[in-house]
């Protein structure tokens, strides 16, 4: 394949994975409503149990809005947002449709197989930063220590902080498959991978500190401990691969 066609192909994987998120757009749009209440669950609760941080002092869950088109923008960053993930399995296969060319026919059996982990971990990853999500707003908001204090949010900087949670979780959960394709093709090999344990702990440690939003040690500690897990585990596959 020449460049000119190896760009070509990259326009029309593109093409493809922008219209499904497209798609998935579009049906965010219907589902904002039960996803935006979801996602401010956490904060309400935190309220419910901290009332003195409410406006007022009553425990009601109140989040502000700054400017006369943030309400727009969050439903459409929101929307975007639910358009990725719902488009996640599509773009996925155009990603991995895009890279076949330089496999062999034995690795590219492994399409699906790729896609459906691909799809479960980042599942698995946004499942995890939801449940996180209470620890770090008790965390950081419970530096509010004083009386004078109150808490009101910006509803577009407190769902963009979710968000950006939702997909550093996600996206560092991608990291067996991402260790296990290197090994597919060569790149690493089982003994290589338990020769870095110790420096990809290290990194795994300072990588969590640097991604996570929240900064809070909880946070930092849920990320860490499943990436190590994961990194043990892509030793034991690479070295079933390797055999």
């Amino acid at each position: 394949m020449t460049l000119v066609e190896h760009l070509d192909e990259l326009r029309r994987r593109l093409v493809r994975s922008i219209g499904a998120i497209g798609i998935g757009s579009v049906a965010g749009w219907f589902l904002y409503g039960h996803v935006f209440t979801f996602l401010t669950n956490g904060y309400c609760d935190f309220i419910r149990a901290h009332p003195r941080l409410s406006i007022g002092g009553h425990g009601r869950c109140q989040l502000a809005f700054n400017s006369v088109t943030e309400p727009f923008l969050l439903k459409l960053k929101l929307v975007t947002f639910l358009g990725l993930l719902l488009a996640l399995p599509v773009v996925l296969y155009q990603l991995w449709r895009f890279v076949t060319p330089g496999l062999t026919s034995r690795e590219r059996r492994y399409a699906l197989p790729f896609v459906f982990a691909s799809v479960v971990l980042f599942a698995l990853g946004g499942w995890f930063a939801l449940l996180t999500l209470p620890k770090a707003l008790a965390f950081l908001l419970g530096f509010a220590g004083t009386a004078r204090l109150v808490a009101v949010l910006s509803i577009a900087k407190y769902v963009s902080f979710v968000i950006l949670l939702i997909l550093a979780f996600g996206a560092s959960f991608e990291f067996p498959v991402v260790l296990i394709s290197l090994t597919m093709v060569g790149v690493l090999s089982s003994r290589k991978l338990r020769d870095w344990r110790r420096h990809a702990i290290l990194f795994i440690a300072i990588f969590a500190a640097v991604i996570t939003p929240s900064q809070d040690w909880f946070t930092m500690t849920a990320m860490m401990v499943p990436l190590i897990v994961f990194y043990e585990l892509s030793i034991v596959i690479s070295r079933l691969l390797n055999r």
